[in-house]
């Protein structure tokens, strides 16, 4: 009898013990997989973030290079404007340059022309006075004839100057350094201060521009 008691309890025990362990096996299975549950919802929380994150990259990777894209063209386009001034620059140089030298060559033809067309002027007027100079010392005469030839050719040479608007230079009143050169000075009460007293060659202007300077003495 107290054997089967025993026994019993035995029994009982191992039941209770089986149950257990039973519980403690359920209760881990839930613990793993409120785990892997947890787990995985944590993987897929984090991979979400990720790939949140790589979309924010990546639209800034594209914004960069849609930026980059839009500064590119617009300095091309500048340099492609600058290109065309540059072009116009250099043409309107040539273009100058070339005109330059034409003025430059057409000045000095003009030049050239009015230098020749002035000498051609005077020569013109002097070849007179010297014919009448050859022919007065070709001529046998006396001295009084040759006297007369030399006025006549004076004349005529002062004709030719006039015609030129060459005239000569006023000696009288009070000297002016613009239009003589005083060669020597004198003390003399009977002239007046700074007066032309002798004129030792005389002078000749053609408009405003002295050809050659009055020769003159000067009382101080």
């Amino acid at each position: 009898m107290f054997n089967e008691k025993e026994k019993k309890v035995e029994e009982n025990e191992e039941i209770d013990l089986l149950e257990k362990e039973e519980d403690l096996q359920e209760s881990s299975d839930v613990k793993e997989n409120q785990s892997e549950e947890d787990l995985s919802k944590e993987n897929k929380d984090t991979s979400e973030e990720e790939n949140l994150e790589q979309e924010d990259t990546l639209e800034e990777l594209e914004k960069s290079v849609k930026d980059l894209k839009y500064e590119n063209k617009k300095l091309s386009d500048e340099n492609s404007k600058l290109n065309s001034e540059l072009e116009a620059l250099k043409d309107r140089l040539v273009r100058t340059t070339s005109e330059y030298d034409n003025f430059r060559k057409r000045s000095a033809k003009e030049k050239e022309g009015i230098y020749t067309d002035a000498c051609e002027d005077v020569l013109k007027e002097m070849l007179p006075v010297f014919d009448n100079l050859e022919r007065a010392i070709s001529v046998e005469g006396s001295i009084e004839d040759l006297k007369k030839g030399i006025e006549m050719t004076i004349r005529q040479f002062g004709n030719a100057l006039e015609k030129l608007n060459v005239e000569e230079i006023s000696t009288e009143g009070e000297f002016d350094p613009h239009l003589h050169n005083a060669v020597m000075h004198i003390d003399d009460e009977q002239y007046g201060v700074n007066s032309i007293v002798e004129v030792f060659q005389k002078g000749y202007k053609k408009g405003e521009k002295v050809l050659r300077y009055s020769m003159v003495k000067v009382a101080n």
